[in-house]
């Protein structure tokens, strides 16, 4: 469709570098804004999944969003992944706790068990495979770390922060990070709006992939976004 794709392998996974620091969401943003320098990006819709979208949140308080005029958060573990006494969203904090001790047991076990929790829609065993090797492809450290600073970290002042036009896309079958999330950030965000995914679980571009897509292509167009069918 003509558009620049840039995608960016978080520090500690894929073919990016693995070292053991930096995994705490200041510094995961300042790596995004090194991109951004070195592209020389401006006037970008920035996309965060996931951990990615907490990151991408961070990144908009913390670099006051330069160079963003629009912000996609997909399934976003925001404004906190875990449950707080005045936030009753999210998961158990002893669950995380948990996942950090068994990936550093046993963490292919842990790699097949979040990939059978991450998509809604039937994927092929080949194609679960696959799924399985990018989880390898990351440092065990870098895996556990990021599970810590699910703990540690908080982007409620963040949230407050963004002012581009943002999109918000959940699937309502969520296992890894709860619907209730997305419904949060619509309320914490000015200029945002909440696209739920009646049919998609964590991995909502994948399980909906032509609907997200013609939807994403629609936000990024400034044409009037809908409900998927």
């Amino acid at each position: 469709m003509g558009y620049r794709c840039i995608g960016i392998d978080t520090r500690g996974f894929g073919n990016s570098d693995k070292p053991y620091h930096g995994y705490d969401y200041n510094t995961l943003a300042d790596d995004v804004r090194a991109v951004v320098a070195a592209i020389g990006l401006r006037d970008f819709t920035l996309v965060g999944h996931s951990t990615g979208g907490a990151i991408a949140v961070r990144y908009m308080g913390l670099h006051k969003g330069y160079g963003v005029n629009k912000l996609v958060l997909i399934a976003a573990a925001a404004p906190s992944l875990i449950k707080l006494p005045n936030f009753p969203y999210g998961v158990d904090k002893k669950g995380i706790l948990q996942q950090i001790e068994d990936i550093y047991n046993d963490r292919p076990q842990v790699l097949r068990d979040f990939g059978n929790r991450f998509f809604f829609q039937h994927t092929t065993e080949a194609f679960s495979d696959w799924f399985f090797q990018l989880g390898l492809q990351a440092a065990g450290w870098a895996t556990a770390a990021i599970a810590e600073t699910w703990i540690k970290e908080r982007l409620f002042a963040d949230m407050e922060a963004i002012y581009v036009p943002t999109l918000i896309v959940h699937g309502i079958h969520d296992q890894v990070v709860p619907f209730q999330l997305g419904e949060i950030q619509q309320k914490m965000i000015r200029n945002s709006k909440l696209i739920p995914f009646e049919y998609s679980g964590h991995g909502v571009f994948y399980d909906q992939k032509d609907e997200f897509n013609m939807l994403f292509v629609r936000f990024v167009e400034d044409q009037n976004i809908q409900y998927p069918n």
